[in-house]
């Protein structure tokens, strides 16, 4: 059961909705739903005293023209801002946008007609999906993903899944419930707590590299971290210690300084863990706020004007990540690198078994580097770019929407690098027969071993890739 109370909505929330098929269980708060009809009604009462932005004028640069018919114009918007292309959005992105535009609805500061909060919430409950389409949005507001979501909540548009009964769409609910960045926010969300799994799956990879690299604990070393105490950092280095069962004094590795892809792990990893742990904040604030402009504000009686649909915490945010991200997925790749090493492992080149000149996991390198340049593509920044529309009124953009999309192509690629080394050190630790029975990383082994094929000989290894893959999410709960 989700509770939908326009404040305590979490990313997990979003993240299981996405994933639930068919109707979902959610608790409607009755009092949130009483303050956006207060909401409702006082926007009513001020579009009747005032100027209202969408609501008794245009929008964009037609800001200063009164609207004669409102509730026709309300439909006019919504039909000529429903004009979204491309591909359609994935079945699990619209499941989470709907969860999250009902959410930020019952803060209670969009005027929004009840009725049509009611069959978004029945929408959300059945598991009911509009058509939506991937293009339309630039960080300033999903306008025409979710001009095409009123639209099938009117009984204008196509449902691609189910249907609700259509209800009418009353003067000003059109712009208020395009006002809002949801379809952006649930890739973000999804995109993110991917990022979070498979940075917190890496640590029990690193970890099966270093045994089967038989690397230097002095590197992990608790008065280390705690001379350059960055959080992430610290983090990471007690999560390593943790799975290789590091307690008092450990033994010596093999080497006196170890490749950087084992040595400097915490320092590179520390900045990818604060930058997603900042990132799931930054989230959390925006699928519980109150984004509508303008704002209705009954404790206050009256409408604001403002910017909340301006998302430059979300592009920022998801652009250090996918940066940040980038760097580890580097040293994941340096220690497959160090895997095929015999200088490293004392195995034969390539980890391989069978005749000379057997080449082992040698095509792993190569899938990998192609999945980090990949990741490498979409970590470029997103925010160095911008947008001068509708007549330069709306003269800045922070392109949150590409920047979320960039973060789930980042997500793929990373695990694929992740499910090349991880491939590697579980093949290095079979043909070593290394000893993992009193390591907590132990279980990290089992899991993959489980799903890994257990033969060495030269053989096609996309199944064992696509199953690391697939393991990844449970070595994350390791």
């Amino acid at each position: 059961m989700i509770r939908v109370d326009g404040r305590t909505l979490r990313c997990a929330d979003v993240v299981a909705a996405a994933h639930t098929e068919g109707p979902l269980a959610i608790d409607v708060s009755i009092a949130a739903m009483r303050a956006a009809e207060h909401s409702w009604k006082l926007a009513e009462d001020l579009s009747t005293r005032r100027v209202v932005y969408g609501r008794t004028t245009g929008v964009g640069a037609n800001k200063d023209d009164a609207v004669d018919e409102p509730a026709e114009h309300g439909l006019r918007l919504l039909r000529s801002h429903a004009g979204g292309s491309g591909d359609l959005l994935p079945d699990g992105q619209i499941r989470a946008m709907l969860l999250i535009r009902l959410n930020q609805l019952l803060t209670g500061g969009s005027g929004i007609s009840p009725e049509l909060i009611n069959a978004l919430s029945e929408a959300v409950r059945t598991g009911a999906l509009p058509v939506v389409h991937r293009l339309g949005a630039i960080g300033t507001g999903d306008l025409a993903p979710l001009a095409e979501t009123a639209l099938a909540l009117a009984g204008e548009r196509d449902w691609a899944i189910g249907a609700v009964p259509p209800v009418p769409v009353h003067a000003g609910d059109a712009l208020a419930f395009m006002s809002s960045n949801a379809a952006t926010l649930a890739e973000a969300t999804l995109a993110a707590m991917s990022l979070d799994t498979l940075t917190r799956a890496s640590h029990a990879v690193a970890a099966l590299t270093y045994v089967a690299l038989d690397g230097n604990p002095e590197a992990y070393a608790t008065p280390v971290h705690e001379a350059r105490p960055h959080a992430g950092q610290v983090a990471c280095a007690a999560e390593m210690r943790r799975l290789l069962g590091m307690h008092g004094t450990p033994k010596p590795g093999r080497r006196l300084q170890d490749p950087f892809g084992l040595r400097a792990f915490p320092q590179v990893q520390g900045p990818a863990l604060d930058a997603i742990h900042y990132l799931r904040d930054v989230l959390a604030v925006e699928i519980n706020a109150s984004t509508e402009n303008p704002m209705i504000s009954t404790v206050h009686g009256d409408a604001y004007h403002h910017a909340h649909f301006h998302t430059a915490y979300v592009s920022t945010a998801l652009d250090q990540a996918r940066a940040t991200v980038h760097q580890v997925a580097e040293l994941s790749v340096a220690r497959l690198g160090d895997l095929v090493e015999p200088e490293f492992t004392g195995l034969r080149p390539f980890l391989a078994v069978g005749p000379p000149g057997s080449s082992g996991v040698m095509i792993l390198e190569y899938v990998a580097h192609d999945a980090l340049t990949e990741l490498r593509q979409a970590a470029l920044p997103a925010t160095l770019g911008t947008a001068v529309v509708s007549r330069g009124i709306e003269d800045h953009a922070s392109f949150s929407t590409q920047a979320a999309r960039a973060a789930t192509a980042a997500a793929a690629a990373y695990r694929q690098v992740l499910a090349c080394e991880l491939v590697a050190a579980v093949r290095a630790l079979r043909i070593r027969k290394a000893e993992l029975v009193d390591l907590p990383v132990r279980a990290a082994f089992a899991a993959a071993v489980g799903v890994l094929d257990e033969r060495l000989e030269d053989r096609p290894l996309t199944e064992d890739i696509a199953k690391a893959a697939g393991v990844l999410d449970e070595l994350a709960r390791i």
